[in-house]
């Protein structure tokens, strides 16, 4: 399939990261980690709100009963409609001086997973953790240096999850309670064969879609054995994530990447940083909202 990629949004994002389609709403919500901000943007109309948060904001989800919950460098938060801190639900069980959030989302039974990244790059120092509906954040896995990729199977038997400086795609089973098991390797990437791995959706057949980070690419691969079946080619270098939407979740959007690239690059990839579509041929799945007692 030719894919016709279409640059949506001139964001110019320092680090465009987390989008999320609002069904209820048919908008796009993502951020910009570094800037602080969330964004929503709306495709019909062409209107971009811009929110500034208090701290880097790494990933969010949707809320049930409104606004979002997210993950800033400090810890979970409940935030309302415009991005104003309401509550602070847990702190960061990592080194919040070198540790930040990063890619995260709610899964199907409504609780909201976020995945941590190692600042010094030094150690494997990330964590990935989940919220339950009780607000008690738990260290579900370590062993990570930067958490991403996050996505679960639409039968909700598997979670997939990324790290992206090793290269490597995870899957952990999930039992009917919403729990992991122990994680296996699905597939191993190589830089310099086509980038590594960044967030990423799984569509309605399963499928996983990856944003390749340093690739210029987003592939799609087979949920049994890791293999590339499809790829994207896209006018920017660094993509972050993806996320479906529009009316029949038929639309890819994808986030990308400006941060510390050099004049020279930032030449050569002059939309880095801004929000692209693209119509795909299979449907993704609807975002679970977080369901909070």
């Amino acid at each position: 399939m030719r894919y016709q990629v279409k640059n949506v949004l001139a964001a110019q994002a320092e680090l465009g990261e987390c989008p999320v389609w609002s069904v209820r709403e048919q908008v796009l919500y993502f951020v910009d980690i570094l800037a602080p901000e969330l964004h929503r943007f709306d495709p019909r109309s062409g209107e971009h709100k811009v929110m500034p948060v208090p701290e880097h904001i790494g990933c969010f989800g949707l809320n049930e009963q409104g606004g979002f919950v997210a993950a800033l460098r400090s810890g979970v938060c409940m935030l309302d409609e415009d991005g104003v801190v309401t509550q602070k639900v847990a702190d960061n069980p990592g080194e919040a001086a070198f540790s930040r959030f990063n890619d995260g989302r709610v899964d199907r039974h409504g609780r909201f997973w976020c995945g941590s990244l190692w600042e010094p790059q030094d150690r494997n120092g990330g964590k990935l953790c989940r919220l339950d509906e009780y607000l008690n954040l738990t260290v579900e896995a370590e062993d990570i240096k930067i958490s991403n990729g996050l996505a679960f199977s639409p039968d909700n038997k598997w979670m997939y999850h990324t790290d992206t400086p090793n290269g490597v795609l995870y899957r952990y089973p999930v039992d009917e309670k919403g729990d992991i098991g122990p994680r296996e390797v699905l597939q191993r990437f190589v830089q310099e064969e086509g980038g590594l791995p960044d967030g990423a959706a799984v569509d309605s057949e399963g499928f996983y879609w990856a944003a390749m980070f340093d690739g210029s690419r987003v592939i799609r691969l087979n949920p049994a054995n890791g293999e590339i079946v499809d790829e994207i080619p896209l006018p920017v270098r660094w993509p972050t994530m993806v996320a479906f939407g529009g009316p029949d979740l038929k639309t890819l959007y994808i986030t990308s990447s400006r941060e510390d690239r050099t004049a020279e690059e930032l030449a050569a990839y002059p939309q880095s940083g801004d929000v692209f579509a693209v119509e795909v041929a299979v449907a993704g799945l609807p975002e679970p909202l977080f369901c909070r007692k």
